[in-house]
């Protein structure tokens, strides 16, 4: 046995280093795993049977921006002979094969939940997908007119031969590979043919004559197949596979190119249709011989093709999960709350004047945030309005309908519009346009940056002098995600934000080079330096026998150096609560690493979006809201913007009224464990079940 003077001579093992791979989780993995809690709701007996169809749709709508972006990226780095390893220690090559992997079995899951649950069940109220070949032969027939007006004159059949180079595939499009025999004096000669199933037709064909409740319906593609020989008179149909081909849908813009950041955008959403391939999906039992022939025609492997048992492009179900009426199929509804403060309230002003104002988005309503800037937009006292706008509604946004009233109205109005919000950049372009038409300052952000932040600015003359009244938000300026997106609303009008957000909007409009922010934390000027510094701070008063503690909600977090600090305050005993709903590469519960940091992800009816900090900060506690996840896309890429909550009664209502209800939720909520799996939770033993989304719905019911 070794003496105690040998034990203290002893070799002793050396700190782990924080940035062992090891201490990693995978991003595009951590992403994975997030659509599996999305596709856990699905196979939920407890939710309503449209509602499980809907976590379908979105589990496919998911993984299809999951490809378009994030495997495309990863194909780039892999053509680009790209060696350096991320954060968790993988080669770009290594990634793709461990994301093919876990989707070919979540999947066979997503299929099997469809095939063995949902359809029995919905066919059971008189929902029913048949195929053609089922149905009698009235009803066959009554399809039959139906593509012969609707369907045949919109087809184009394409041959693939050597006069017939293969077509143009575009991106997320159905498509039947069709195979043909043709007799002729020299023999039978086989042929392949393409046949896109049209976009602009309707998914799910409904057949007709059927007796009261009942509601079937038969693919476009299947009655398109069943119909073939229509469009190969003189040809024998053998068979026909339906197939989907997936593209890279990022923008390439050339920053250096980009003087006209409207044209550059514009010039890159055209070639957005035609970006390179990165997925091809091919239907249950296609011949191995047809699957080679599209993989090396779209010049992709066989890692690039996944076989699917079911109905291919499978977002589209969301149109038999909104089907009007069954109410005994869906969430029951629910109509948002109007705070006490703002029953009957015509003037947001002096609402706001009064104290700071926070709304819960959607258990509270989004109206009053319309209504502030519609109030704006016509109140004589009204001097200018300054706004961000990321995404909006779509055509009939009263948001940009209320500044293009400002504008008429004669008020001093700067928008600044993101045309590279992703996926919404046609409709950022065409409402960039209307407002500069109405006279509005209209600025496109920067080609570097993304502006990501939710601020919206209104400059008053009033009794008194010039107040700036201000509306911060974690969500975008959409009344429609306002009622599906859980989110905060924080309107103010305390001088010392309004200087710094009168120096955010110089910033964007501007040649302003803003160094710093008093109060609001910004990126990428001061948000990553504060956010370090405010972990570092919980750091210094655990060891210092302070109250120390760090609650944070967030979509994502994936920063190394953000995580770095997070370990090193974890090892000095902070105690780190965290709820993020998707990608959290960070891995809890390491002993000597991160054994005080708890993670945890809320999926449930409404899409946790809000993003809130809270530092104990020695007893006297520091609580922030905005527009950031701790990702270095948005510290470093992006503006956002991120204001302390100085109201009491607001930072209370945060701290106890949602953060309490949020971690103490163990019905909806699961927990991340160490090996970077997900577990359910549930109340303990004699614990009352806690939903948090209920309570919300159920709290706001009763203002």
């Amino acid at each position: 046995m070794l003496k105690a003077t040998e034990i203290s001579q002893a070799p002793q093992p050396l700190p782990r280093p924080l940035d062992d791979p090891s201490l990693y989780f995978s991003r595009e993995l951590s992403w994975v795993e997030f659509n599996d809690r999305v596709l856990d709701e699905a196979a939920d007996p407890q939710i309503p049977l449209l509602e499980r169809l809907k976590f379908i749709a979105i589990y496919g709508t998911n993984l299809d921006e999951f490809f378009m972006i994030r495997v495309a990226a990863i194909k780039q780095q892999i053509e680009a002979q790209v060696h350096k390893r991320s954060d968790d220690g993988r080669l770009p090559p290594e990634h793709l094969a461990a994301i093919s992997e876990r989707l070919r079995m979540q999947l066979g899951r997503q299929m099997r939940l469809l095939r063995e649950e949902i359809w029995p069940e919905l066919e059971k109220h008189g929902i029913k997908i048949v195929s053609v070949d089922a149905l009698e032969h009235d009803e066959q027939m009554r399809l039959e007119r139906v593509f012969d007006d609707r369907v045949f004159p919109v087809l184009t059949p394409l041959a693939v031969d050597s006069g017939h180079p293969f077509p143009y595939i575009s991106n997320l499009s159905l498509s039947l590979a069709v195979e043909l025999e043709e007799v002729t004096p020299d023999g039978v000669k086989f042929h392949i043919a393409r046949v896109k199933i049209p976009q602009t037709l309707p998914r799910f064909i409904p057949v007709e004559g059927l007796p009261e409740g009942e509601h079937w319906y038969v693919l476009l593609e299947d009655l398109i197949a069943h119909h073939l020989d229509a469009l190969f008179p003189g040809m024998e149909v053998r068979d026909s596979y339906c197939f989907r081909v997936t593209r890279d849908a990022d923008l390439d813009l050339q920053e250096d190119e980009a003087d006209d950041l409207l044209a550059a955008i514009e010039s890159e959403l055209q070639r957005r249709r035609f970006g390179e391939p990165v997925r091809l999906e091919i239907e249950r039992g296609m011949p191995e011989y047809m699957r080679d022939w599209l993989l090396e025609a779209l010049d992709l492997s066989a890692l690039d093709a996944y076989e699917c048992d079911g109905v291919l492009s499978i977002k589209d179900v969301m149109t038999i999960a909104t089907l009007p009426g069954y109410p005994q199929l869906k969430d029951p509804p629910f109509s948002p709350a109007i705070p006490k403060r703002l029953v009957g309230a015509t003037d947001m002003f002096s609402v706001i004047r009064e104290a700071d104002l926070m709304l819960h988005h959607p258990y509270e309503s989004f109206d009053p945030v319309v209504q502030f800037i519609q109030q704006a937009a016509q109140d004589p006292q009204v001097l200018a309005i300054k706004q961000t706008l990321y995404r909006t509604s779509g055509k009939n946004s009263p948001i940009v309908a209320a500044l293009l009233e400002a504008a008429e109205n004669e008020k001093q109005v700067a928008v600044l519009i993101e045309l590279k919000a992703r996926f919404d950049e046609e409709n950022n372009i065409e409402w960039a346009r209307r407002l500069e038409r109405a006279g509005v300052h209209v600025v496109y952000g920067f080609p570097d940056l993304k502006t990501h932040g939710k601020v919206t600015l209104v400059v008053r003359e009033e009794s008194d002098g010039i107040r700036r009244y201000m509306h911060f938000g974690t969500g975008n300026y959409n009344e429609k995600s306002g009622k599906l997106y859980t989110d905060l609303s924080l309107f103010t009008c305390r001088p010392e934000l309004g200087s710094d957000v009168t120096q955010l909007f110089n910033a964007l409009t501007g040649f302003s080079k803003v160094t710093d922010y008093e109060e609001l934390l910004v990126a990428p000027v001061n948000l990553r330096r504060e956010l370090i510094a405010l972990i570092d701070r919980e750091t210094e008063h655990a060891r210092a026998g302070r109250p120390s503690g760090i609650r944070v909600k967030l979509n994502a977090i994936t920063d190394g150096e953000v995580i770095r600090a997070l370990y090193r305050a974890s090892q000095s005993d902070v105690a780190i609560e965290m709820l993020v709903r998707g990608m959290c590469v960070l891995r809890p519960g390491v002993p000597g690493v991160s054994e005080t940091i708890r993670v945890r992800s809320i999926v449930g009816r409404f899409l946790e979006h809000s993003r809130i900090f809270v530092f104990e900060n020695g007893g006297d506690p520091e609580i922030y809201v905005g527009s950031a996840d701790w990702m270095g896309r948005n510290l470093d890429r992006r503006v956002e913007t991120v204001v302390p909550v100085l109201d009491p009664i607001v930072a209370d209502t945060i701290q106890t009224s949602i953060l309490d209800v949020l971690f103490a939720d163990n019905q909806k909520s699961r927990e991340l464990l160490p090996d970077g799996s997900y577990r359910r939770l549930s109340p303990g033993p004699g614990g009352p079940p806690v939903d948090a989304q209920h309570v919300f719905l159920t709290q706001a019911a009763a203002l």
